[in-house]
């Protein structure tokens, strides 16, 4: 551990800081309908979509009106995708002649990317058109976003509003969310990353002759070895820089190329990496100010983004320390471990962003509902690959998902306050509204989802050898870990992987795309279901017995909670994967 990696972690965390309070309050103003920046150019154009939609942006809608909405339009967004993904071959923006993707892939991707996970299966540069990248993904990359904050705007509506049957309207939430919050800024950061190299253009591949050609052998169908000389090398590119924007402020995460941004074109400068991290973090801590802004309670937004805060860089140190510290087995073969790695665990990492920005990137990703990455966690240490695991596993709350974040971690502020009624004998409130049955079960059912389709599927898939088992790289500790992240990081809607697995099956890509829908939609009914119950309620004036949700006595409570109800939940398949496969690894033990 370095005090260079130390200081860019820090001015990483001041600059989140710096942005939240303003992005907070323009987000305010753009769902509030006050006046902003934008309204000039804007406003015509809203208009201009409603009367082409159809749509009443008078009209309100309650929960249930809203959540058929939200599931109308993501079931018309994913069946466009698939029907694009299957007839790729005979549409334009194809210079490479690539074909259809398979059936059971193109199912597993237009979940993928209408549930906001971006889970990649296959390697888009040699799968994936132009126009499927642009009309297609970058599309949903813009689409799942939009739904995610105006969700979370919804939830945020039910909280303030007194005594109220509706949550706001579905289509003009989104709307607002495509023209105020994602496009203008999207176009900005597109150019900043031009700027700094990344690649945007619709040129066929290019081809680039070797200065040493190398020979590899390939075994073919009928058992026989040829060798074959390597010459050439195809260079791909395409329209990056205006899909790599929305990856990131969406807190998307899938990549115009295999290596996400890792790659060069993709990710070329150690400002356009920072610039990444900073862009999965905004628009997520930016709502914590929104939350306590629209409620009245800024005190409660800071100290909810206090929490989000104190469990980000407990995972942050932590990787950076696992990774500094490097692996007691260089080798790879058993032995007895005597010394560590000289300079950390550079496996799997670029040399060029080395471990402090590597073990920043890794974070940042998992603690979003991202799935970007510099790095191939599957070559982390088991400790520093836990950490996105578990980020995973506590349902991407600290700081989280554009949206997703904030209304998973009103879950556990729900589940605090009620614990905290409980401690002191009194009905528990939040922000001068009774919690109730109903609200307590329905914050449980959405944590419940979750851990059911992270838990039910991997365990059938551990014990098939059939479909389950033989997609991995590693017989050991570290297989389950690779079987049990890909289902976490489905169901949490995250994307990335431990990238030893091949998912890219019948099985894998079925019951993974019914993982991602699983944790997308069954776990925010419930809390559609919550947030318009409490606009129903009275909001009673505050009382000695009520307890503050603006202190840090209530910050350290809801960490305490979200830790707790993970640790619960997933410790048992953590001391089998990731913990074990420490264990082993510091007795001297490989597989």
């Amino acid at each position: 551990m370095t005090a260079n990696g130390w200081f860019q972690i820090a001015v990483f965390l001041l600059v989140i800081l710096a942005i939240t309070k303003p992005l907070g309050v323009f987000m305010t103003n753009v769902f509030t309908r006050k006046k902003t920046f934008l309204d000039t150019v804007l406003r015509p154009l809203e208009r201009l979509v409603y009367r082409l939609t159809g749509v009443d942006e008078t009209r309100e809608m309650s929960w249930i009106e809203y959540g058929a909405a939200m599931l109308l339009f993501s079931l018309v967004s994913m069946l466009l995708l698939y029907l694009i993904e299957r007839t790729q071959q005979w549409l334009p923006f194809n210079p490479q002649k690539l074909g259809a993707v398979a059936q059971d892939l193109a199912f597993n991707t237009a979940a993928s990317f209408t549930t906001n996970t971006n889970w990649q299966a296959y390697t888009p540069e040699t799968t994936m058109s132009y126009l499927t990248q642009m009309a297609g993904l970058a599309y949903h990359n813009f689409a799942s976003a939009a739904v995610g904050i105006a969700l979370a705007i919804a939830v945020i509506r039910g909280i303030s509003s007194r005594e109220m049957k509706t949550i706001g309207n579905f289509w003009v939430d989104v709307t607002r969310s495509f023209l105020w919050v994602l496009l203008p800024a999207c176009l900005l950061v597109s150019l900043v990353f031009v700027s700094q190299g990344v690649v945007q253009n619709l040129r066929p591949y290019d081809t680039a002759q070797l200065i040493n050609p190398y020979q590899t052998q390939a075994t073919g169908a009928d058992g026989k070895t040829t060798t074959q000389t390597v010459a050439q090398q195809t260079i791909a590119q395409g329209p990056v820089a205006s899909q790599e924007a929305i990856k990131e402020l969406g807190t998307n995460g899938g990549g115009f190329f295999n290596a996400n941004s890792a790659h060069p074109f993709e990710n070329p400068t150690p400002f356009s990496n920072f610039l990444q991290v900073v862009l999965i973090f905004a628009i997520p801590s930016g709502l914590t100010y929104t939350l306590g802004r629209m409620t009245g309670s800024p005190k409660h937004g800071w100290a909810v983004w206090s929490a989000m805060t104190v469990l980000f860089l407990a995972g942050v140190l932590t990787v950076f320390w696992a990774e500094a510290r490097g692996n007691p087995l260089p080798a790879g073969v058993d032995q007895t471990p005597s010394s560590l790695q000289a300079g950390g665990n550079m496996e799997g990492k670029e040399v060029r962003f080395g471990i402090a920005n590597s073990a920043l990137f890794a974070t940042v990703t998992t603690d979003a509902s991202c799935g970007a990455v510099n790095g191939m966690h599957d070559s982390f240490t088991p400790l520093g690959g836990m950490v996105p695991l578990v980020n995973i596993m506590l349902g991407e709350v600290v700081f989280g998902g554009v949206g997703s974040g904030l209304y998973g971690m009103l879950v556990f502020v729900i589940l605090a306050v009620f614990i905290a009624g409980l401690m002191v004998g009194r009905t528990p409130e939040y922000l001068g509204k009774k919690i109730e049955a109903f609200d307590v079960k329905m914050a449980m059912l959405s944590v419940l989802v979750f851990s059911l389709a992270t838990l039910a599927l991997p365990a059938i898939a551990a014990v098939s050898p059939r479909f389950g088992t033989s997609s991995i790289s590693n017989p050991g500790a570290h297989g389950l870990s690779q079987i049990l992240y890909a289902y976490v990081s489905a169901t949490g809607n995250n994307g990335s992987a431990f990238n030893g697995i091949n998912s890219n099956t019948f099985w894998y890509n079925t019951t993974l795309a019914i993982s991602m829908l699983m944790g997308r939609f069954l776990a925010v009914i419930p809390i559609l279901a919550i947030a318009g119950n409490l606009a129903r309620k009275k909001i009673s004036p505050p009382s000695l017995g009520a307890f503050p949700v603006t202190t840090p006595l209530f910050t350290m409570l809801l960490v305490s909670t979200v830790v707790v109800v993970g640790a619960l939940t997933f410790f048992p398949v953590l001391s089998l994967g990731p913990i074990l496969e420490q264990v082993l690894m510091t007795a001297g033990r490989s597989f």
